[in-house]
């Protein structure tokens, strides 16, 4: 019998047919859902615009509800919205820039929400009381958004700046301008009294406005939580009674 030793030994070729098998994919994964389990983007990224823009403008909007535009600091704003400095100033050039988008997120979502009750064809007076239940829903919904607002309004001085007169053109004169016509139409109908849109207006948007910019010292003073559920039901409710009684016939 021949020995064994010092005989090389050799491997049994793997099958093409099996090498093919074990690299086969699980069953139901997409060529697609491969590709994004090899490559996974960072949170955080440019590969993520959308995601990482809304994340910077939701802690700008915070930054700047805390402390003001003079206050306000971009690395905090970068931190919390868990992105580097160098991204934030990728999307926004600088602060100025990044504050003139958060009014822009503020007036747009504002507008978006009240308009298209403003250009329907409910009645005058139903339709004032949407418009109000709308615009308090909205604000109830981010009350960081009026104090964001006022630290805009403290920095016009005698002459408003081109970018305040930028938001008043795109936002509130097309609200105005239906407003105006509800009001009118209203009267004529014997639905509403006849109220100026210009005492009118600046009404509105104190009563609902004032609730929440002022909710930090109302907690601290009165001892109860201005932005708790039950609380907000009960404004609002208070809200839409008040104007009812004020304007509607």
């Amino acid at each position: 019998m021949a020995s064994t030793t010092g005989r090389k030994q050799t491997r049994r070729p793997t099958s093409p047919r099996r090498g093919r098998l074990a690299q086969r994919p699980e069953a139901g994964e997409s060529g697609l859902q491969r590709e994004r389990g090899r490559i996974r983007t960072r949170f955080g990224t440019r590969g993520q615009p959308e995601e990482s823009r809304a994340a910077i403008l939701r802690a700008a909007v915070a930054e700047f509800a805390e402390y003001g535009i003079a206050g306000a600091r971009t690395d905090r704003i970068a931190q919390t919205a868990k992105v580097n400095k160098a991204l934030l100033y990728y999307y926004f050039k600088d602060k100025d820039a990044l504050y003139e988008a958060v009014l822009d997120h503020v007036f747009s979502g504002m507008r978006e929400r009240v308009l298209p009750v403003l250009e329907s064809d409910l009645e005058p007076r139903e339709k004032l009381i949407e418009y109000v239940s709308q615009y308090f829903d909205y604000i109830a919904a981010n009350p960081r958004f009026p104090r964001v607002v006022q630290s805009e309004w403290m920095r016009v001085g005698a002459h408003a700046s081109p970018q305040m007169l930028r938001i008043a053109r795109e936002y509130f004169a097309p609200i105005y301008a239906q407003m105006a016509k509800l009001l009118r139409e209203g009267a004529e109908k014997g639905q509403l009294r006849p109220v100026n849109p210009l005492d009118l207006l600046p009404s509105l948007v104190g009563i609902v406005i004032f609730y929440f910019s002022t909710a930090t010292a109302m907690k601290a003073l009165l001892k109860v939580d201005p932005l708790s559920k039950e609380r907000i039901a009960e404004r609002r409710k208070f809200v839409l009674e008040f104007i009812t009684e004020a304007v509607c016939l």
